[in-house]
């Protein structure tokens, strides 16, 4: 991919942050997206740390190389969890990747731990990660949450394959990715709906149990 014009990618980023924000997506802070705006060298937009995002600013995000480090002198630190984003474009074709705590994948995470993923079939959202048989699977890995973000890094690369388009954190959110921002954004709602219809389901059915 040739480098693309900074500014029409930071500003699609910002419209997708602006869709995710809608839905309170980003509690207390948390999450963070990125978006790549070179292949060689490895470049991208990726969330400045600690920002409120729900507004839109100027100092929204920050450009990165491919150490995950500011490519130019700026007073903002990129999100804390930068490293996570490299690690998808390193092993990946993805052009975006977005990271979102919410309510249900919390829960989700936590049932299905032990099991180290969930699985989705007979589902028609599954059809938005083009599993389009019958009897397809959408499998989700779920893996711990170290605090040392190398850690955290290097378990979510070890989940990545031509099969996965997301991978959930232990209490921590999921990391979804897709060619550009408007295939990883229908990742995201994708996931986001089948984790709300499961934990309805248990509810409805189960009593929560």
């Amino acid at each position: 991919m040739k480098t693309i014009d900074l500014k029409a990618r930071w500003q699609e980023l910002a419209d997708v942050k602006d869709v995710l924000g809608a839905r309170g997506w980003f509690p207390g802070t948390s999450g963070n997206l990125s978006i790549k705006v070179s292949d060689d060298p490895l470049e991208f937009l990726v969330t400045a740390s600690g920002k409120d995002k729900y507004k839109r600013t100027d100092e929204d995000f920050v450009l990165v190389n491919r150490h995950s480090k500011p490519v130019e002198d700026t007073q903002l630190k990129p999100s804390a969890e930068t490293l996570l984003h490299q690690k998808v474009y390193e092993l990946t074709d993805a052009g975006c990747s977005l990271h979102v705590h919410t309510v249900s994948n919390n829960v989700i995470s936590e049932l299905y731990a032990n099991k180290g993923e969930v699985t989705f079939q007979g589902q028609e959202l599954i059809k938005a990660f083009n599993l389009w048989e019958e009897d397809a699977v959408l499998r989700v890995p779920i893996i711990e949450n170290p605090a040392h973000i190398p850690d955290l890094a290097n378990l979510l690369a070890e989940k990545i394959d031509d099969n996965v388009f997301g991978v959930l954190i232990r209490n921590h959110g999921i990391t979804v990715w897709g060619r550009n921002a408007f295939e990883a954004k229908k990742h995201l709602e994708a996931f986001e709906f089948l984790f709300e219809s499961h934990l309805a389901f248990r509810i409805h059915t189960q009593g929560g149990r």
